[in-house]
C-alpha cells in the first residue's frame, strides 16, 4: 500500500526560515516545494497545487497578502488551505489575512517549528 504524501508550499523571502521549514517537513515525509517571493509563489501554487501553504506576508516582489489575494480570485486556490507565517502581528493584516480565507496566522517569534509541523498534520489530517 502505497502512502499519500502530501505536497507544501513554503514561500519566504528569509533563506534561513525557509531552508530550516523544508528540512523539517522533508523528515516528516511531506514533499516540499519553495519560492522566494509571492510571485514565484503564485506560480508554483496554481501549478502544483499543493495540499497547504506556508506563506510570508512581507516579501520582494509580490507580498504575502497579494498573493493570498490573487489565489483566491483562481477555481482551485479559492479553496487552498493557507497558513500565513509573518513577523507583523498587525491586527490589520491580520483581519486583512483572513478575509482572503487564510486558516492560521502565525507570528514567526511565537511559534516553534514543532508547533507548525503539528498544525500542519492537523490541518491535513484525514486525507
Amino acid at each position: 500500500m502505497t502512502t499519500i504524501r502530501h505536497k507544501v508550499l513554503i514561500v519566504e523571502d528569509e533563506a534561513q526560515l525557509r531552508h530550516a521549514l523544508r528540512d523539517r517537513l522533508m523528515r516528516e515525509g511531506f514533499n516540499v516545494l519553495e519560492a522566494n517571493n509571492g510571485q514565484e509563489g503564485l506560480t508554483a501554487a496554481l501549478v502544483e497545487h499543493p495540499d497547504m501553504i506556508l506563506l510570508d506576508i512581507i516579501m520582494p516582489i509580490m507580498d504575502g497578502i497579494t498573493m493570498l489575494t490573487k489565489l483566491r480570485e483562481n477555481a482551485w486556490g479559492k479553496n487552498a488551505r493557507v497558513i500565513i507565517l509573518t513577523n507583523l502581528s498587525d491586527n490589520e493584516k491580520v483581519a486583512e489575512a483572513m478575509e482572503n480565507g487564510s486558516f492560521d496566522y502565525l507570528v514567526k517569534s511565537d511559534w516553534k517549528l514543532e508547533e507548525i509541523i503539528e498544525m500542519i498534520h492537523e490541518r491535513l489530517a484525514g486525507e
